[in-house]
């Protein structure tokens, strides 16, 4: 087919009239849209979005790096943060918080549990190009278990042996099957051949703890300090070798460092920086990520006599607001509790007793308790023994006993009119005595066909003196002291608490300290009646360090000073069995036992909210077992897109 020539086609318009041209030129018009319109959805159909490997991130954060270590970044935010995205371990956290494999290409768990075998996938490689093996694994463990290398982590590895069985494989052995192993294995690897020179006493000072060499998704570039030295700023690039399938798509993540929570804000409302925490949504608009924590109000029986009694732990959980304290505080971003297995992490259903607020049932219990109300404020009379009556007392006895005795018989004047304190029993003690006799005659004479009074201080006598000789006390008030950690939030946390019982006559004194000072000064001794603090979960639940027993001393975490033998036995089933069925089935059981002992006030599990820019896709993380994990999947995070053919 051969076209007409440009000549042509000028000869063919000179031969159209006017309505012909017109509609030759909307027939070519019509022609050429719908090429292209075929062509368009051709390669539409055809071709399909991903990612594009292009785009930079910035994120803002309170604090600066200390320690870029998996060794020692559990005790600092920004360093956890770092590892999370710097480093990897066998095993991860996937976006709906499961445990999935990292650098583990598979686990192999033998006999019931008390044997892990885990191998490793091929090629892979540290940042620095050399070669990562099962001799990195072995190091690390070794490292974190050592004492003089002081982790933070030891507690969590100790009785745990490993050996190599070949170059990509590691076998992990257990003194005990847990249930929770496989979660264990998510701590960050380290390199050996970075390390192994280095002394434990030279371990902090090295300056690979802030130019840091690990296996992640991005590794580092440089960082920055100001004039005192303080880190400003650290740049991360993609490491072109990670082992993932789904290689980093972001060129570049950068970080920006803050002293305050306020400098932070005024950052991002100047468009300086693309993500950061926050604590309040009224800020910005973020995501909403659950974590597997919990606060609580942790009663010490053994500091306060009122919290070893069950009606007045019950009234306090009934006169507290959960909802109120959750949107004046945490301006409704987080959940009540009433239980440490939190259903919405962990799928467990709602214990069976839930004490939600309710100040007539809580005045009810305290009125049961033997409270009584005056003024606004609920007290209670108290009695004391002035001393107990063991000996057989008559005529010429003398000495302590005979004197209490007439402590005892001149608070009533009919009785012992004279009420003279001799320590000697003569006529007129004893005439006392034989009027106590006859005004009790139904106690103490008639058991003994007695009508009259004898005088002599016997057993039934003894008994009466017992009963009713008792010194009274100043009323007490109900009163508490609560202690927290010196942190906004949980301030007014404790402040709600106060004005919300205060509201039924409950006094509640406030004190809070530094987060070390309270770990080593109080926590550590139990040295508080009430505790406001939070406990952090893993994703697979083991509430034996809160709640057994024999973690009731330091290093234990049963704050509450919590015993219960069926409790300790349920929890013990339930970190050995391998069945997920059996473990549900034990904690699901303890959950109600304990809700019913009320060693706490379960409160509330708030939200974690994370802005980051709204181009930024591949962010899917919904659940979250610490503040770090949000970074458990940065390698799937991008923010350009390009086509591809099919």
């Amino acid at each position: 087919m051969n076209w007409p020539s440009k000549r042509q086609w000028f000869q063919i318009f000179k031969v159209l009239n006017k309505k012909e041209r017109i509609a030759l030129f909307i027939f070519l018009g019509l022609f050429l849209i719908s090429s292209i319109s075929l062509i368009t959805v051709l390669y539409f159909k055809n071709t399909e979005v991903q990612p594009k490997v292009s785009g930079k991130y910035l994120e803002g954060m309170v604090g600066s790096p200390r320690f870029i270590n998996p060794i020692y970044a559990q005790s600092n935010d920004v360093d956890r943060d770092l590892v999370e995205i710097i480093f990897s371990g066998l095993m991860k956290y996937g976006a709906d918080g499961k445990i999935i494999p990292d650098l583990a290409k598979e686990v192999k768990i033998k006999e019931e549990g008390r044997i892990y075998e885990i191998y490793l996938k091929e090629g892979l490689s540290w940042h620095d190009g050399e070669r990562l093996t099962s001799n990195d694994l072995i190091f690390t463990l070794q490292t974190i278990q050592n004492p003089d290398y002081k982790s933070p982590l030891r507690g969590n590895y100790l009785g745990i042996e490993a050996e190599k069985i070949e170059e990509n494989g590691i076998r992990f052995k257990l003194k005990n099957p847990y249930s929770g192993f496989l979660e264990r294995l998510t701590f960050k690897i380290i390199p050996e051949h970075i390390w192994k020179g280095v002394l434990p006493q030279n371990f902090l000072l090295s300056n690979y703890n802030l130019e840091p060499v690990g296996s992640g998704p991005y590794q580092f570039k440089n960082l920055k300090q100001d004039s005192s030295g303080s880190i400003v700023s650290l740049n991360l690039i993609r490491f072109k070798n990670y082992y993932s399938d789904s290689k980093p798509y972001l060129s570049e993540i950068n970080f920006r460092f803050f002293e305050t929570e306020e400098d932070l804000i005024n950052a991002a409302k100047k468009g300086k920086i693309d993500g950061l925490a926050v604590s309040s949504k009224d800020q910005f608009e973020t995501r909403r990520l659950s974590l597997p924590r919990y606060f609580a109000v942790f009663f010490n029986p053994d500091r306060s006599e009122f919290l070893a009694e069950k009606k007045i732990r019950k009234a306090l959980n009934y006169a507290t607001n959960r909802a109120e304290i959750i949107e004046k505080v945490l301006s409704g971003q987080g959940k009540e509790v009433y239980s440490p297995l939190l259903s919405e992490i962990y799928g467990y259903q709602n214990p069976s007793k839930i004490y939600e607020f309710d100040s007539k049932i809580a005045e009810q219990l305290l009125s049961e308790a033997g409270f009584e109300k005056e003024e606004g404020k609920w007290i209670k009379a108290v009695r004391e023994k002035i001393a107990e009556f063991k000996s057989d007392l008559r005529t010429e006895s003398q000495g302590a006993e005979v004197t209490t005795l007439q402590t005892c018989l001149a608070r009533d004047p009919e009785i012992y009119p004279e009420g003279k304190i001799t320590g000697y029993f003569g006529s007129k003690t004893k005439a006392a005595v034989i009027r106590f006799q006859e005004k009790y005659s139904k106690e103490i004479l008639e058991p003994w066909g007695f009508k009259k009074g004898t005088g002599l201080v016997g057993r039934t006598t003894r008994d009466k003196l017992n009963e009713v000789c008792f010194e009274t006390k100043k009323p007490l008030s109900l009163k508490f002291s609560l202690i927290t950690v010196q942190d906004p939030i949980l301030a007014k946390v404790a402040s709600q608490i106060k004005e919300q019982w205060s509201k039924i006559g409950i006094e509640l004194e406030i004190q809070t300290y530094p987060i070390s000072e309270l770990s080593r000064g109080i926590i550590k001794p139990r040295d508080y009646q009430m505790l406001l603090f939070g406990e952090a979960l893993g994703q697979i639940p083991d509430p034996f360090p809160f709640w057994h027993s024999s973690q009731i001393e330091d290093p234990g975490l049963n704050l509450a000073k919590y015993e219960n033998k069926k409790v300790d036995g349920l929890l013990e089933k339930a970190r050995t069995t391998l069945d997920p069925e059996k473990q549900k089935e034990y904690l699901q059981e303890f959950q109600d036992i304990l809700v019913e002992d009320l060693p706490c006030l379960f409160l509330y599990t708030p939200d974690y909210l994370y802005l980051v820019p709204k181009e930024m896709k591949g962010f899917d993380a919904k659940i979250i077992v610490d503040p770090s994990k949000r970074f458990a999947n940065i390698e799937n995070w991008y923010i350009k897109t390009k086509r591809v053919w099919k």
